[in-house]
């Protein structure tokens, strides 16, 4: 006779499986098909749900994806009757997940299957609470990429891991294992791809452990495809949000630098306002008496030659010092708002165990 202690030895992990779909009726069935063939290799480790979100597709991805879960058991489709963007469709797929891990991959996957076991042995291993698959740490790659793509994501990734402090190097990426139950109790708001990066920085407000492995990033089939070309308008986006993202981490950090830079300005211009003073102050020795003279008549002598230079030398102080007054305000409600989240967090968490 089994006991209960045997029943629960041997049952399985279950890993929700999560797929964000937008358009993807050329690849759907195939890349489904082979994601099922390499987790089959797996059941004897791992029991599986695919939960693919059809985030208001205009062409058939929902209907296929409809036909695919009459055909297998484990998948269930959610979907959106608009475009909700990522982050919406991750939520969606995230507060429907059941798994003790939860695995979100893209639908094309430029990340290959066998990413899953990497992610889920290293989660093991570590007792992490999220794994990233990195193609920009040692040992990871990347094929295809077109090569503005790439530089724009190793450019925004090196802003983002320099600004905080992190020892990660891939912050934008979506491919990522995370406890079910840490994800499903994880406020976010972000409607973009910019949810990767809010939930990595809501994930150090509360202390979790963040590990990575190396990745292969693999655009071979994206560029028979013919889906490789950036526009420029995206690019700027791209630079513009990887400040954005880089700013939430340490928003002080970034006042500082610009007012110590307008700072040094200033000093420079107020600097020369002194020398050239200094060099004026003997030729009042025949116009007054008394230090005190001499000197506001040397200073007036050098603001009539260059007016300019008080101008700016005043301005740029000012600027630099209410830009250096803004960091030390952003990093107080920095600390403030990294506090209210981590007790709020605690405490909707201890509501749903009571």
């Amino acid at each position: 006779m089994t006991s209960e202690n045997d029943k629960i030895i041997t049952e399985k992990p279950l890993v929700s499986i999560i797929l964000p779909a937008f358009n993807e009726e050329t690849i759907i069935e195939k890349n489904i098909g082979r994601l099922y063939t390499y987790l089959n290799t797996l059941n004897h480790l791992y029991d599986w749900e695919i939960l693919v979100i059809n985030d208001g597709s205009s062409d058939s991805t929902g209907s296929v994806a409809d036909a695919l879960a009459n055909t297998y058991t484990n998948l269930a489709v959610y979907h959106h009757t608009i475009n909700r963007n990522l982050g919406n469709a991750l939520r969606t797929g995230f507060q429907n997940s059941k798994g003790d891990y939860v695995i979100v991959l893209d639908i094309d996957l430029s990340y290959s299957p066998e990413h899953i076991e990497q992610l889920l042995l290293k989660r093991e291993e570590c007792d992490a609470d999220m794994v990233i698959a990195s193609p920009y740490m040692k040992g990871g790659k990347n094929t295809d990429v077109p090569f503005i793509r790439l530089l724009l994501s190793k450019t925004v990734n090196l802003m983002m891991r320099k600004t905080s402090k992190l020892n990660i190097c891939t912050f934008t990426s979506m491919v990522r294992v995370y406890k079910g139950e840490f994800i499903r109790s994880l406020n976010t708001k972000s409607s973009t791809f910019d949810i990767n990066s809010e939930i990595l920085f809501k994930a150090y407000i509360l202390r979790a452990k963040v590990m990575e492995i190396p990745a292969h990033l693999d655009w071979s089939e994206q560029k028979k495809l013919g889906k490789t070309r950036t526009s420029s308008l995206r690019i700027v986006m791209g630079i513009f949000n990887g400040l954005a993202n880089s700013f939430i981490f340490r928003p002080y950090v970034f006042f500082w630098i610009l007012g110590l830079f307008i700072f040094l300005i200033s000093v420079y211009i107020i600097v020369w306002i002194f020398i050239n003073t200094y060099y004026a102050y003997p030729m009042t020795a025949d116009l007054t008496q008394g230090f005190e003279e001499r000197f506001s008549l040397a200073v007036s002598e050098v603001f009539r030659q260059r007016p300019y230079s008080f101008i700016v030398g005043g301005t740029t102080l000012i600027i630099s010092i209410q830009l250096m007054g803004l960091g030390f305000i952003s990093l107080q409600k920095k600390r403030y708002f990294d506090e209210l989240f981590h007790l709020n967090s605690a405490i909707l968490k201890a509501t749903k165990n009571s």
